[in-house]
């Protein structure tokens, strides 16, 4: 296997290339491009950190950052969990209401007996005084 040398390397890096575009048909050179590694390279650095930093600055400053799951303001996380809350409240409402009104039908309809309490209470006399 072929070592790389460093000096062999930076020189590949500085070596220059030729980019031609020709009309196919006439074969006549439209544009001609004097390249090296070493500027395609950071030419595309650019393009990369230029694409990212405007999807970054389209994020940050447009109302897109609301649709990134966990990327809310306090207050309206604060109004989900006080909503979140009530949700549960009434819903454990609406069951208890169901149970009851479930049970007053099964009364009316005479599905369970009710025991019903005959002892007798004994009311003390009050006596009033004439004074």
């Amino acid at each position: 296997m072929v070592k790389l040398d460093a000096g062999t390397t930076f020189k590949r890096l500085r070596n220059r290339y030729r980019l031609v575009i020709m009309n196919d048909d006439t074969y006549e050179e439209v544009v001609t491009f004097r390249l090296s590694r070493r500027s395609v390279y950071i030419a595309m650095s650019t393009v990369i950190v230029l694409f990212v930093g405007l999807t970054a600055a389209l994020i940050v400053l447009t109302p897109l950052k609301y649709y990134i799951p966990g990327y809310g303001s306090a207050k309206i996380s604060r109004e989900y969990r006080q909503l979140k809350y009530l949700t549960d409240s009434l819903e454990k409402q609406v069951t208890y209401q169901t149970q009851y009104i479930e049970s007053i039908k099964s009364v009316i309809s005479g599905e369970i007996e009710l025991k019903r309490d005959t002892t007798q209470l004994k009311v003390p006399v009050v006596e009033e005084s004439n004074e």
